[in-house]
Parts: C-alpha cells; structure tokens; sequence
C-alpha cells in the first residue's frame, strides 16, 4: 500500500492568498523557515498504478502536475486516478471535483449519504458535473462496515473502513444546524498483506472512543492539526471563531491533539507514526524553527508537508 499527501494545509492553502498575517507575510517575503502548502488531499494505492483520492482539493490540477503518478500516460487521455473519496462536504475538500469534468467516463464519487445530499443540493456540484462527465456515487457506509472497493482496481488487498466524527456541516448544508451522521468521517485504511493500518483524520472536533481505539491500532496517524490553540485566530484579529466552533480539536492545550497523540500507548512494540494534517496558514508549526515545532518534534509528532509519502 501507498499513500502519498497530496495537499497538507487547510482551506485557503499557506500562503492564504488574501491573508497577511505572519506566517503568510513572511513566507512571501522570504523571512521565515516555512514551506508552500496546498489544500488537503490525499491519494491511496494498492498496487502504485491506480489511484484513491481522498478528498478533492481546489487545487488538485497543480497537485496532479506535481505527482507523476497520478498521470502515467498511456493513453491519449488518461489518468491515474481511479476514484474519489470525500470526508465531508467542505469547499476545500470537494470543489477540485469540478476541474476534473474533462474525466471521459462518469468519476467514481464514494460519499455518504449525507455528504451526497449537501453535493446535490445545497453545493451542487453532482448536478453540474451531470452536464460534463458525470458522476456515479458508491455509498460510504456509516455503521461501521468496510467500503465496498470492489470497483477500484489494485484495491483487491485493501479494506477502507468510515468512521463517522462529530463535526458541523458546512454552512449551504441544509444540514448546518441539525448536524447527521456521515457528516464528516475519517478513515482506518488496512493493508491485508502487510498488516499495517492508517488513521486518516483531517477535520477531527471531538476524539470519541470509537476513534481513540482506532489511533490506538494505528501504524500511522495522519490528524487534523489546523490550529495551535483555539483562541489562535482571535488573538491575530482575523476571526471570531474558536478552533473548537470551527469543528477542529486545537493542537495545543489540556486534553487536546497534542495530550492525545502523546498519550498513544506503543501497540506490538511500536508507537504509530504520528502526523498532524490539514495545517491552518496561521499555524506557527508551520515554522520550522519554532518553539512550537520543536514542542511536537519533542513528542515524536511531524507536521505534514506536500508531496509526503508512505509506503507499507
């Protein structure tokens, strides 16, 4: 199995192309250790030719043209991307689905329930892609069964297995203020022939036991690190919003990511590979000499980047 992050930073990606706070500010300018950040994106395979996207990013064209893998060329049109998997109804998780409408045959959508009808109605993007290639939807189970992968070729060895979190849907969701299950879902994928499993969790408010089990069993962790502290964008003037209204546990804090990750207990006689995702341009993690990087690196905790890789 391959995983490959295609995309390490929230929404608005770093830098944030309105945003002149310090971090943006100095990466422009060239005054701070940091790297440039697309929106969050995953790819998945199980034999390195065909390719799971894990949510569709709004900048997922200059994500292709960055991985060779994604476009192998063997035909006239071609691509390496065999489907599309989306955790949530989030702008800056599905809105890429729109640049792939040159896609000669219908795209492969695994979305739940709930997410399908955010796309088909309050964010419709089903139904202008109805007018290019169209869109055929494999549903994403909630009740805690495998996804059916059975359509997805080099995935004979590889089980995805939803499950759902507690989150907000976003704000064209009908849904926003009756929040339903399937709303948001993170991922335990396994690989059967190595044995090796990853936690996949980029937008994660609240760490239910269901969820702490699965981090637990985890070789590799890859988790929603968009903000340090939940106060972060008040304390820069940017926003009102907590990180916590936001729908995203703060790094930082007491009983927060970083309490959780350090606490993972080493299963098998190993501690997973613990990776934060979806990084907020505000973060000062992204900094690689900062005080807060250096608090994670002390704990064995990496902070993503574009173009990560792992192999299993």
């Amino acid at each position: 199995m391959k995983i490959k992050i295609l995309g390490s930073a929230a929404g608005g990606g770093f830098p944030q192309w309105n945003c002149n706070c310090p971090n943006c500010d100095g990466l422009r300018k060239q005054d701070i250790q940091a790297s440039p950040r697309t929106q969050s994106s995953l790819a998945v395979s199980g034999n390195g030719t065909d390719w799971l996207l894990v949510n569709a990013s709004p900048d997922i064209l200059f994500q292709i043209r960055s991985t060779p893998e994604l476009q192998p060329g063997r035909y006239k049109r071609d691509t390496g991307i065999s489907g599309v998997l989306v955790t949530d109804s989030q702008i800056d998780h599905v809105t890429g689905l729109l640049m792939l409408r040159e896609h000669n045959q219908p795209i492969k959508l695994f979305a739940t329930s709930s997410v399908w009808e955010d796309l088909s109605t309050g964010f419709p993007i089903t139904k202008i892609l109805s007018h290019y290639c169209g869109v055929t939807h494999y549903l994403i189970p909630t009740d805690g069964q495998a996804l059916d992968t059975s359509s997805l070729p080099g995935f004979e060895h590889i089980k995805i297995i939803p499950l759902p979190l507690l989150s907000k849907a976003p704000p064209y969701s009908p849904k926003r203020n009756a929040p339903t299950k399937g709303d948001n879902i993170g991922l335990l994928i396994v690989d059967d022939k190595s044995g090796s499993t990853v936690f996949y969790a980029p937008g994660l408010g609240e760490v239910e036991p269901h969820i702490l089990e699965a981090m637990q069993g985890a070789d590799l962790v890859l988790v929603d690190g968009t903000l340090w502290s939940d106060d972060e964008m008040q304390k820069l003037e940017l926003s009102e919003k907590t990180s916590r209204s936001m729908g995203h546990l703060p790094v930082s804090g007491e009983g927060n990511m970083l309490d959780i990750l350090n606490n993972l207990n080493a299963t098998n006689g190993k501690s997973p590979r613990k990776v934060l995702v979806h990084i907020n341009n505000t973060n000062p993690v992204l900094r690689e000499d900062s005080a807060e990087r250096a608090e994670l690196a002390k704990h064995g905790i990496e902070v993503a980047n574009d173009g990560m890789s792992f192999q299993f």
